[in-house]
């Protein structure tokens, strides 16, 4: 299973459950995949889960902050009590743009109700979806939801949906200008269109994606060198690379892969 973005998933198989499912192929373009959270922790403690959020809008409903969730640039940390579940939607990187028609920078950092979005028809969306706790046939429901709300054909979603998928692919990728020589644009045409498409800046996403590309590179256990890291994904040095990282991590790379590592034996202590 992919972990890109899950901090420390190890540590959180014992507390919740995944799934994911792809979407209609008419949808593909715009929808990355559906996901469902499941968790019973009535006896046992209180779960935070951390993630790293992707360049991604997510429409959620469910036990646990539901709503329309604009990129978020900081750490984002779910915390999960009690029994509950969580049905999402994650659209791909410029995918929610044709249903909300505006900036997605206007989104950035924010949690909107689904009726302030969408109107009385997201509320209704809540509704129908709410008794189904996350069951197969969510998916269906909201499919029919997406069609009836896109907006008309809009060629810049798929280029910056391909364009930030370019720079997920490439960890040596690390700086802006490059990025726009590649996609063939200037410098200040992609800023522009990535605040309008993504919400966030050609730079937070590159540093984002090499931030979790080093945390993948962290919880297989390889031996780390810092500095080698750093420069393979492009940082000036590796100090600069351990205080990007500790920035949008929360930890130093030393203590993310001694949190991983303790994990990893907890783990093993239970099975």
């Amino acid at each position: 299973m992919e972990t890109h973005g899950i901090l420390n998933p190890r540590a959180g198989e014992a507390r919740f459950t995944l799934d994911r499912h792809a979407p209609s192929a008419d949808l593909a373009d715009v929808v990355d995949r559906y996901w469902v959270v499941r968790w019973d922790l009535r006896d046992a403690a209180p779960f935070a889960q951390e993630t790293l959020p992707h360049p991604c809008v997510h429409l959620v409903v469910g036990t646990h902050r539901p709503g329309v969730h604009g990129v978020g640039t900081r750490r984002f940390v779910a915390e999960l009590d009690g029994r509950g579940w969580v049905f999402g939607v994650k659209f791909q990187p410029a995918g929610f743009f044709p249903f909300f028609g505006c900036d997605l920078v206007e989104l950035a950092e924010r949690e909107l109700p689904l009726d302030e979005v969408f109107g009385e028809e997201g509320a209704a969306l809540e509704a129908e979806l709410l008794p189904l706790e996350g069951s197969g046939a969510s998916v269906a429901i909201v499919e029919r939801f997406l069609r009836s709300r896109r907006g008309p054909p809009d060629d810049n979603v798929a280029l910056l949906s391909g364009i930030v998928e370019l720079v997920r692919s490439e960890p040596s990728l690390s700086r802006a200008g490059d990025l726009a020589e590649r996609a063939g644009v200037s410098s200040r045409t992609l800023e522009r269109l990535f605040r309008r498409y993504v919400g966030v800046s050609p730079k937070w996403v590159i540093r984002r994606y090499r931030v979790h590309e080093a945390c993948e590179r962290v919880r297989s256990g390889a031996p780390a060198s810092w500095p080698a890291l750093a420069q393979e994904l492009g940082y000036f040095d590796q100090a600069h690379f351990i205080r990007d990282f500790k920035s949008q991590v929360g930890r130093t790379p030393a203590e993310y892969a001694e949190a991983c590592a303790k994990a990893l034996a907890e783990k093993a202590r239970i099975a």
